[in-house]
């Protein structure tokens, strides 16, 4: 049973080699941790090695000793038996044994802990998978984080930071690309971690701003997971194609294009069958089952390097909660998943229709449904405004009351093939506040950075079918594929 667990040879021989040849040390801090090794006093002698290490300082047995007695873990029965033990030359099947031990006593730790919540604190089913399946991922991506990190240990993960980032060569991208240049530049990015919360009234285009992120993202070979509470699969992909071809929309899902079209979506087709989109349109989840399937997700496919849900409102809650706690609860939790998958998960969001009521109906953040603990998480929120969706409505609602009265209406209102839109960055816990100028292509369902804006000089966008996007085409639902 012992022998299972442990292997107490393969970890001397192990730490021999690094002392004997301490240039393969750089990969092997990276493959093992601390935790890895079974003899406490191993453990120490590891995590001398790291210190020095990270202190630029020569891995041999003056140096360990001298660091082992500093921190009064100086055990030289021990330090005697690694130096005496047969260096390798080929360290992976040891380090691989080694592994897959650390992983056993993990495992066996766990049962002890799913006994407890279980049985002894008799918590619901639903509370016990879900830390099981937390204690699995953590498990099986090699977690090396401890409850507290020591000023030695942060300021050298800061100063890597801060040498990644001047390696960029003072890259204003720091997280992942929104897609949109001078967005970029506002943000730096969604960072590792983040929660984001993109809001807006129905119509305004939230859900087609965050499909322009999400093509960039793919097309760039990144991996994206698409929570579509709202809308099937098959409507996702059809935004996306006409994003990519510049087919309009209503072009598409009625199958009407002419032979180059036809060509042009056979080659998008062709890209998107190799991207790394993930889509889940089941349509009813909670934040549970979100977590559950994200992990996993995660875990097979670890190039996932944002998630998208759409929308925050239609997640269900757990339990006989008030909404307002139910809200809170899912709020919450998606900062805390972020953080724990160490990626961006960004979340449409509804705003109160009491907005409409004032003269300027840009959004603030008190507009956000259920708004207290959605601002208290959220890193970045972000409301998508476009002014003429408001001017149209106004437009056909004068219509209408004329109408009733029996009067002529002329319109006065022009429809455009292109809207200016805004993008205000109501909260950004690193970075400031404003407002970023993009421009909506209505027929596309399109969001492009505004010309000349973004670097002072026009912008010009490829594949731009401006003659079929000029044509008016009807309203059609889509049928089903």
């Amino acid at each position: 049973m012992q022998d299972n667990l442990y292997n107490l040879a393969f970890e001397r021989s192990v730490l021999s080699s690094i002392v004997f040849e301490p240039s393969q040390f750089d990969e092997l801090s990276v493959e093992l941790s601390k935790d890895d090794f079974y003899l406490p006093a191993h453990q120490d002698i590891f995590q001398a090695m790291l210190t020095l290490l990270q202190k630029d300082q020569p891995i041999d047995e003056e140096f360990i000793k001298k660091e082992l007695i500093k921190a009064k873990k100086f055990d030289e029965q021990v330090l005697l038996e690694i130096l005496s033990a047969n260096p390798i030359s080929n360290t992976k099947a040891y380090v691989d044994e080694i592994k897959d031990k650390s992983l056993k006593r993990h495992l066996l730790t766990l049962t002890t802990e799913i006994k407890r919540v279980t049985v002894e604190e008799e918590l619901p089913s639903a509370e016990v998978v879900d830390i099981v399946e937390k204690k699995l991922y953590e498990i099986t991506q090699d977690n090396q984080t401890s409850d507290f990190k020591d000023s030695p240990k942060m300021t050298f993960d800061t100063m890597e930071y801060i040498k990644e980032m001047k390696a960029r060569g003072n890259s204003v991208l720091v997280g992942v690309d929104t897609g949109f240049k001078e967005l970029n530049k506002m943000t730096t990015g969604f960072g590792k971690g983040d929660l984001v919360i993109i809001a807006a009234r129905p119509a305004m285009g939230k859900t087609s701003f965050v499909l322009n992120t999400v093509n960039s993202l793919i097309l760039q070979g990144k991996g994206v997971a698409f929570f579509s509470l709202e809308m099937p699969a098959e409507q996702l992909m059809l935004r996306l194609l006409s994003i990519q071809t510049s087919i309009p929309l209503q072009k598409l899902r009625v199958g009407d294009m002419n032979d180059d079209q036809w060509s042009n979506l056979n080659g998008a087709i062709d890209r998107m069958n190799s991207v790394k989109l993930f889509v889940d349109d089941q349509g009813s989840i909670n934040i549970n089952q979100l977590r559950s399937k994200l992990r996993k997700l995660k875990n097979q496919h670890p190039e996932i390097e944002i998630a998208v849900i759409d929308y925050l409102q239609i997640m269900q809650g757990i339990g006989n909660q008030d909404r307002h706690l139910q809200v809170s609860e899912i709020s919450r939790g998606l900062k805390m998943l972020a953080r724990e998958l160490e990626m961006p998960i960004v979340a449409l969001s509804q705003l109160n229709r009491g907005l409409e009521s004032r003269n300027d109906k840009r959004p603030m953040l008190s507009d956000i449904r259920e708004s207290g603990s959605i601002e208290q998480d959220a890193d970045i929120i972000l409301f998508v405004y476009r002014d003429d969706v408001y001017l149209y409505k106004e437009e056909k609602e004068r219509e209408k009351a004329a109408k009733a009265e029996g009067k002529e209406f002329t319109s006065t209102y022009i429809e455009k093939e292109e809207e200016d839109a805004e993008i205000i960055i109501g909260k950004q816990r690193n970075g400031p506040t404003g407002h970023v100028k993009l421009v909506f292509q209505k027929k596309l369902t399109r969001f492009v950075d505004a010309p000349g804006f973004a670097q002072g000089v026009e912008t010009v966008y490829e594949n731009v079918d401006t003659k079929s996007a000029n044509i008016d085409m009807p309203q059609v639902e889509m049928p089903p594929i």
